[in-house]
């Protein structure tokens, strides 16, 4: 385990916001283990429904920093649909961890592994509304990634797909009730359809961008100001708790954890299906290894390649314009994730962070 700095208490709360999804691990875990603590912080921990809420609380000053969908960070930073504010990423939380999920009335035997949806689309399609797939929101990756897979396979929206946005804990159940057809989400809200046998999935993200970074940190630049050397202390925590997410032997209490009321609410059965040893596709029994990646190499370094691919992206799915730019330097913010690295001193040596 890093050995952090101890440092003083600080004069006020962090409000930090987070998604019941099982990549806010590292959040939970730095908050159920005492990380925070030890970094001298008394961090209030926010439940939020979804996207919308982080993006808004943030904006109206109700939260200091959340756990976000990397897309919000960029929309309000470059000032995309008038929504600007000053915002710093200063670490990713993780990579991977969504997948695709289908309901189990469009089986493998009508669509393989996403080869013959468009052919089921054009001469299968019985229902009288359009097939319907739903993700989180529209900055988020599970957009782009759905997109990408939708096109991989010629299935183009709105021709022949009409997109939704739901917040992630509402897909399981409105899948189940026949309101839509799928949906691409962080887990545990896919295995969730899969183990209850209503949904089975064709594919994950990290086989549609092997890669990709998820979920990252992101800080209002207010609470910045006015509170740098929080700010650092907090990214010094995460950093810490996500190199304890990421080790092998942690990973049942991690799940515990992940399991309480406070965070995902989640059976340890529906959470173990990605972050055990074995993956339960709802058509076969795969390796999870990779599916979620809280920590190694670079990856928790908010450099700009990061920041190129998600602008990328989105701009590929429509989402935001191609003229639209700004400095990405000033939203991912390596220099503040240095200074937490110094913060936990030869704690994180041994990785090539």
């Amino acid at each position: 385990m890093v050995a952090p700095i101890h440092r003083f208490p600080s004069s006020s709360k962090v409000r930090l916001g987070f998604v019941p999804l099982s990549d806010c691990a590292p959040i939970a875990v730095a908050q159920e283990m005492g990380i925070f603590r030890r970094h001298g912080l008394d961090v209030e921990l926010s439940r939020e429904l979804g996207w919308a809420s982080v993006r808004d609380k943030l904006i109206y000053g109700h939260l200091d920093a959340a756990q976000s969908i990397a897309g919000i960070a960029l929309a309000l930073g470059l000032g995309i649909n008038e929504m600007r504010c000053e915002v710093a990423v200063p670490m990713v939380l993780n990579l991977h961890g969504n997948a695709v999920t289908l309901s189990t009335e469009i089986g493998p035997e009508k669509i393989g592994r996403g080869e013959g949806l468009r052919h089921f689309l054009n001469y299968g399609w019985k229902k009288e509304r359009p097939f319907t797939l739903a993700v989180t929101h529209r900055y988020s990756s599970h957009y782009t990634l759905l997109k990408n897979w939708l096109s991989r396979h010629n299935v183009i929206a709105p021709e022949h797909v009409e997109i939704i946005f739901l917040p992630p804990a509402l897909m399981p159940r409105s899948l189940a009730a026949g309101h839509i057809d799928g949906y691409c989400v962080g887990e545990p809200w896919n295995s969730e359809s899969i183990l209850t046998g209503k949904g089975w999935c064709p594919v994950t993200s990290a086989e549609i961008a092997r890669g990709h970074p998820e979920k990252i940190l992101i800080v209002s630049g207010n609470f910045l100001c006015e509170q740098r050397d929080e700010s650092i202390s907090l990214v010094a925590a995460l950093l810490e708790s996500c190199r304890m997410c990421q080790e092998p032997e942690f990973r049942e209490q991690l799940i515990s954890i992940l399991a309480m009321k406070a965070y995902t609410g989640a059976s340890p059965e529906v959470l173990r299906n990605s972050l055990g040893p074995i993956f339960d596709s709802g058509v076969d029994r795969v390796s999870s290894n990779g599916f979620h990646i809280f920590h190694g190499d670079s990856l928790n370094r908010p450099t700009m390649d990061k920041a190129s691919w998600v602008l990328s992206e989105l701009r590929n799915a429509g989402t935001i314009p191609e003229g639209t730019c700004g400095a990405l330097s000033r939203i991912f913010r390596e220099d503040l994730y240095h200074a937490a690295e110094s913060c936990l001193g030869g704690g994180m040596s041994g990785t090539n962070d």
